[in-house]
Formats: C-alpha cells, sequence, structure tokens
C-alpha cells in the first residue's frame, strides 16, 4: 500500500492494478486489483505460486506489458500516460534488467556488452561508476571475452552489471538464477545484494526459490492475482513455511 507513505522513497508502484488475458470464458485474470510498492534502495522479492501473477506483476510495472485497469508509476511517472515511444525511452533511461536466459549479444565482448545501454542511450558514462560496477561484480580479467567464451555464472554476472551501467532507478530481475548452478547463483545473488547495499541501488526480483528471496531485504507474497502477504528480513526457513500456507 502506498497511502501514508512517504512516496519520495518510493522506486515504483502499481495502484488498483488488474490485468486479464482472454475474454469470454477463456478469461483469466492474472492480476486482480493489486496496490503495492517498492522502495527505493531495497533489495524486493516477488513470490507466490505458479500462475499467482508475480511476472505478470513485474511486466506490468516495468512497461513491458499494459495494465487492464489501473495504474503503475515508475517514480512520479504514470506508465499510463506514456505512448510506446516515450515508454522505450524511459525504459532505456530508468529501468534496469536481468533475465533468466542473460541476453547477451554474442558479438560483443563483456565490456562492450555491459557499456551497451549507454551506447544506445548515446551516453558517455561515468567512468568510475562502470569502473566500481565491475570491481562489484569481479570480473576485471574477462572483459575482453565475448559470452561463448565465459561460464554461465560470468555471463549473469556481466548481465548484472549491464542492468548497473546506467545507474538506473530501479533493476528488474526475473528469476536471475534459474539456469545457474547453486553456486554460481548464489555468487549472482550476492552481487545483486552488495549492488543494493554498496551502490545504494534498488532491485525488484521475481522468484520461486526460498533462499534466492532471502537475500531480499522485503518479499511482496502473490496468490491468485492478489497480495498474499509481505515479509521482512526473511529466511529461507520462513520462506519456505509461508509458501506452505499458500498452497505451494
Amino acid at each position: 500500500m502506498t497511502q501514508g507513505k512517504d512516496l519520495q522513497n518510493v522506486a515504483a508502484r502499481a495502484e488498483s492494478a488488474s490485468k486479464i488475458y482472454g475474454s469470454g470464458e477463456s478469461e483469466v485474470k492474472a492480476l486482480d486489483n493489486v496496490s503495492v510498492s517498492f522502495e527505493r534502495g531495497k533489495f524486493s522479492a516477488i513470490m507466490g505460486p505458479s500462475g499467482s501473477g508475480k511476472s505478470t506483476l513485474m511486466h506490468c510495472i516495468a512497461g513491458l506489458d499494459a495494465l487492464t485497469e489501473g495504474n503503475v508509476f515508475i517514480g512520479d511517472t504514470d506508465l499510463s500516460q506514456l505512448n510506446d515511444k516515450e515508454i522505450t525511452k524511459l525504459r532505456r533511461e530508468k529501468i534496469g534488467f536481468i533475465f533468466q536466459s542473460f541476453n547477451l549479444i554474442p558479438t560483443l565482448n563483456a565490456y562492450e556488452n555491459i557499456t551497451l545501454p549507454l551506447t544506445l542511450g548515446k551516453k558517455s558514462g561515468d567512468d568510475a561508476w562502470i569502473k566500481q560496477v565491475i570491481d562489484t561484480i569481479s570480473l576485471k580479467d574477462r572483459l575482453d571475452h565475448r559470452p561463448s567464451e565465459l561460464s554461465g555464472g560470468q555471463q549473469q554476472r556481466v548481465a548484472v552489471a549491464r542492468a548497473l551501467a546506467t545507474q538506473p532507478e530501479i533493476i528488474f530481475a526475473d528469476e536471475p538464477t534459474g539456469n545457474l548452478d547453486s553456486k554460481s547463483g548464489s555468487d549472482i545473488l550476492k552481487f545483486m545484494r552488495r549492488a543494493v547495499t554498496d551502490l545504494k541501488q534498488t532491485i525488484v526480483m521475481v522468484t520461486h526459490d526460498a533462499v534466492s528471496a532471502s537475500y531480499a531485504d522485503r518479499i511482496v507474497f502473490l496468490a491468485d492475482g492478489h497480495v498474499a502477504g509481505e515479509m521482512f528480513e526473511p529466511t529461507p526457513e520462513k520462506v519456505l513455511d509461508y509458501l506452505k500456507h499458500l498452497g505451494e
């Protein structure tokens, strides 16, 4: 809920958000009147059983999909007031993305992939910031390697650095450890945690994994398109216990 909360500290929020797919008998209400906010400078996770609406919520807040009803905001910008071109510009300038499948450009080396958002946005970037990001992900000796020469964990580190490169207002991560072994996955989560704690970034992550979610400051739980509850300072045990009650 955003009422009474200082909106200066809110990086993104949904207000009375509903998303319906299909119509008539095949209608599916993926989100049903959801109101939720995500605080600046925090690591938030969204969890819930399959079909709970967690990916839909993230896609709508990130401007990758449009709501059927309600509003979503990045900072104080109402996405429903923007046209496609303006949404693309907002995503490029204010939002970072980390996907399960890395989505690196195979013909570019690691450094070129990291700085790609700056190249596309025709920005020079902050060299000191880029150096700090590269130091944070511990990839200094791999910057001239192409994705095919990197392990899955190293490729995802490049993807995390790319998301951080523009100093976005918020980063959305969709199952960022889904394609990684547990060691590489925990490395990525530690880097994401450091990005929030040390670099003062804001991350919202969708995950089904209790260990991944325990790196967050707060978890929002969805069930059947509704917010079912939230948890602060989560541990894997507390998360698993809560999910059992949600029917997962």
